[in-house]
């Protein structure tokens, strides 16, 4: 393929990035605007008139599916032999190629899959218990000290300055990470940061191995560079040795990880620190909707902070859409019920089950939307989690469930034995413990007192002949039996099925219908988010959420967690949601508007969620619940109302709109209470024309109704 092809079909701003000169480039990708396919081209350009040659390039990204599908895109475009890994791979290859010249003619020591277990024993050591949730937070933090270049020694001073929130005291954290340390060195085995580690010290203190490699790479590509940690960019500027042949292709808005150590830091400080550096944006969006991107700068365009200074307005370049679908819930067991039954009439209408996805803030909120789809039989994946029931801390929460029954006494209230039983586990309602994993764990186990409540709260009424009515039993014993049942039936196998998947997990991946569910304040954000860094992360994480979707978008919370809860807020990035202190409305479309009337919140009369477009108000009811729309009267509706624009002078729609009178078709109001009830409607217009809808609706004619009888 000559650079001609390689040029074909790119729009103006990919060409710059293509065609650029050798040199620091920086290359500022929104969602869905074709990042790989601009430095998988930009690569292939290159290399294809002559300028590099392939075996000297090595493109670096963060997973080994993002190096597979580079590979082979350059591989399409004709461009063979550039190497597309990971940093953890490229550094292991290299390790281990020069490890008997870094190690006096010692093998590599082996490295380790998961840090857990030597942590575990770390933490004995120091004289902390610690189950596996536990050892796994510890696990987390150790490797964010790691990834930050933080000793031992430094971690107190340093978790201090980065306001880290540990599992266990930070001196005890400093202790097991000493201990961990010297545990590893004692067993022969090294973790992934220490191999990222010893890459830099191959380079930094052998002239000889920096020498070979540097000869071997002399042009670098860096994708998602705003998820590097201070790691691997010192792993970067060891492969660099001062070169500046370097491409980097990122999103400032897409940083999601900090909490690991990455920052956006050095793509934002990348203009600056390379003056010559050529800057190139990416706006045209080829992945969503207009309706789509419309609310994906709406909820990024009020992002504050170092990483909005990157800020990119999207640009949609597909055919229109439907609009987002915002809907609230009374409670999430209804939302969860809604979601599967909108899958399900998707799937039934012609869209892959393998297209659509459901997405959540926490992996503790699966269960809903698994046990709702199972019942709606619509297969699912979970994706980057385990299935609700198949977890271990569930497990043994059904295990000491069982065993309460045998304890806890027969006349206790449900709600309070499982509480009681979890307890005996020590699982703390009141006490969500500090850590990732710990806390994935306590909410688990707070599902399942959810899932209680739930069980209490609506017990099915059993008809038994003319004596009367009997409550079904909802006994500890009876609410293990409906876990089982759950556990069972989620068991099933699977094979292609709506993705179930945390918006951490679906970074990079997209759908042609995704499901934003739970976006309730406490959940995202979630309650942990404290300082305003956190908090506009997880506004970037509604941000990823968003892009995910190609066509059809829903966004939902349930108002409570359970049937009678407590009322949350909804989600404070959402602007379409925003209610009381708020002088401005910021549509779909993200433009701004002043609007000072209070919303009048109006709920869909068949199903219940709330109605936030004008058009669903209007009609009383969501697009997708059944219409029992009087055609009769519809069709003597538009007669009249014909026959009143003319005789007024004015458009049809000035009367009514088309879905004014498809809702009072489907409503029928009898009285002015009624009329005034249709979104739309007025004082005026009842006045106007409230009598002949009234006597249309009992049955009248429009040739019966004389124009006086119309108002004027």
């Amino acid at each position: 393929m000559r650079t001609e092809g390689v040029l074909a079909g790119l729009d103006p701003e990919q060409r710059t990035a293509v065609t650029a000169p050798a040199g620091p480039v920086c290359i500022l990708a929104g969602a869905g605007t074709g990042k790989t396919r601009a430095i998988t081209h930009r690569i292939a350009y290159r290399t294809l008139s002559g300028e590099i040659s392939p075996r000297h390039v090595l493109a670096v990204t963060f997973t080994a599916r993002a190096a597979a599908e580079m590979r082979a895109r350059l591989t399409a475009l004709g461009t063979a032999g550039v190497q597309a890994r990971t940093f953890h791979a490229a550094a292991l290859r290299q390790v281990r190629y020069f490890a008997p010249r870094l190690l006096e003619g010692r093998q590599m020591p082996e490295l380790m899959e998961s840090k857990v277990r030597v942590v575990g024993l770390a933490a004995a050591k120091a004289g902390l218990r610690t189950d596996r949730a536990a050892a796994r937070d510890l696990a987390g933090e150790i490797e964010w000290a790691k990834s930050s270049l933080v000793e031992p020694g430094e971690y107190l001073v340093a978790a201090a300055k980065a306001m880290r929130e540990p599992p266990f005291e930070p001196a005890r954290v400093a202790e097991v990470f000493a201990a961990y340390e010297s545990l590893k060195r004692r067993q022969g085995v090294i973790d992934f940061e220490d191999m990222l580690r010893a890459a830099v010290w191959g380079i930094e203190e052998h002239p000889d191995v920096a020498e070979q490699i540097r000869a071997q790479y002399r042009h670098f590509v860096v994708d998602e560079y705003q998820d590097v940690n201070p790691l691997q960019q010192r792993l970067l500027g060891a492969w660099l040795g001062g070169r500046d042949d370097l491409t980097v292709v990122g999103d400032a808005s897409q940083t999601i990880y900090s909490f690991t150590g990455a920052t956006s830091a050095y793509l934002i400080d990348f203009p600056r620190q390379r003056r010559d550096a050529v800057v190139v944006r990416l706006v045209r969006d080829y992945r969503s909707t207009p309706q789509v991107v419309g609310l994906a700068n709406a909820v990024i365009r009020q992002a504050r902070g170092t990483e909005a200074k990157l800020r990119l307005e999207l640009v949609g370049q597909r055919p229109p859409g439907p609009e987002p679908e915002l809907k609230i819930f009374p409670d999430e067991p209804g939302e969860a019920v809604a979601v599967a039954r909108r899958c399900r009439e998707l799937i039934a209408a012609g869209t892959p089950a393998s297209e659509i996805a459901v997405l959540f803030r926490t992996n503790a909120q699966s269960e809903a939307y698994e046990e709702a789809l199972a019942e709606a039989e619509v297969p699912y994946v979970v994706r980057g989690a385990e299935r609700f029931f198949e977890r271990a801390e569930v497990r043994q929460a059904m295990v000491a469930l069982r065993a309460a029954v045998r304890s806890v006494p027969g006349e206790t209230p449900l709600v309070e034995a499982v509480v009681e039983a979890l307890a005996a586990t020590g699982w703390n309602r009141s006490q969500p413990p500090p850590g990732g994993a710990a806390r994935e764990q306590w909410e688990a186990l707070a599902a399942l007192v959810t899932l209680a409540e739930e069980y209490a709260a609506e017990p099915e009424i059993l008809p038994i002949g003319e004596a009367g009515r009997i409550q079904r039993d909802v006994s500890l014993s009876t609410f293990n039996d409906e876990l089982a049942r759950r556990a069972e039936q989620q068991h099933a196998p699977t094979v292609a099925g709506v993705t179930l998947a945390s918006l951490h997990s679906a970074k990079g991946l997209e759908w042609d219908a995704v499901f934003l569910v739970g976006l309730a304040d406490g959940t995202l954000p979630t309650t942990y988010a404290k300082t305003a860094e956190q908090l506009e992360e997880e506004r970037r994480l509604l941000y990823v959420g968003v892009t995910r979707a190609r066509h059809l978008l829903w966004l939902s919370y349930g108002q409570s967690r359970a049937p009678g809860g407590r009322a949350r807020r909804p989600c404070r990035f959402l602007p379409q949601l925003e209610r009381s202190t708020s002088r401005e409305r910021t549509p779909v479309d993200g433009s701004r508007k002043p609007d000072r009337r209070p919303i009048r919140v109006s709920s869909c009369r068949i199903c219940g969620a709330t109605l936030l477009a004008g058009a669903d108000r209007k009609l009383g009811r969501c697009p997708t619940c059944p219409s029992d729309l009087d055609e009769d009267l519809h069709e003597r509706l538009q007669v009249w109302r014909a026959s009143t624009a003319a005789e007024l002078k004015v458009p049809a729609y000035v009367v009514f709109t088309d879905a004014t009178l498809v809702a009072v078709a489907e409503r029928r109001p009898t009285g002015p209470a009624e009329l005034l009830a249709i979104a739309g409607i007025g004082p005026r217009k009842l006045g106007q024309y409230g009598d002949a809808v009234f006597a249309l609706v009992a049955g009248a004619s429009p040739d019966d109704l004389a124009p006086k009888n119309f108002g004027n």
